[in-house]
């Protein structure tokens, strides 16, 4: 079994342990690496410092409301970029308005879930994505 890479764009400290736990708990082999603002997400995804050595990820988990470069921004500039752009971004917020759902969707976004507030519905989500994004969907340049 594939070791998947994910990189989780989350400043909220316990939602990064949250996902953590939720995707252990799941049947995929996975490497979570966490960031915490969207200057440090592209960083990590252009492999700058102190990135160098980071593996480019299988899947996005990019929050909205982040901070130096919002969600928004971050989504823009990867779906834009050649190198990027074919890699699944799922956009895991507290937002439910539906402006942010269209303009994700319109920035190319793969995926809106909204983050349920209570714990145990956002443990669920998180293996709902495990479940669905990691074992049924085919991601691109991964065989």
């Amino acid at each position: 079994m594939r070791n998947i890479h994910i990189l989780l764009v989350e400043d909220n400290a316990g939602d990064v342990r949250l996902t953590q736990e939720a995707l252990t708990d799941g049947k995929i082999l996975h490497t979570l690496y966490a960031v915490k603002d969207g200057v440090q997400a592209m960083d990590f995804l252009r492999k700058n410092p102190p990135y160098t050595d980071a593996f480019t990820p299988d899947l996005i988990l990019l929050d909205l409301n982040i901070p130096r470069k919002n969600g928004q921004e971050v989504l823009k500039e990867i779906k834009q970029d050649k190198a990027l752009k074919s890699i699944p971004v799922i956009i895991l917020t507290t937002s439910s308005s539906e402006q942010d759902v269209l303009k994700t969707y319109a920035n190319d976004a793969n995926c809106y879930i909204t983050k349920p507030v209570d714990f145990d519905q956002f443990v669920n989500a998180i293996k709902i994505i495990d479940d669905f994004w990691l074992s049924v969907v085919k991601i691109p340049g991964k065989a």
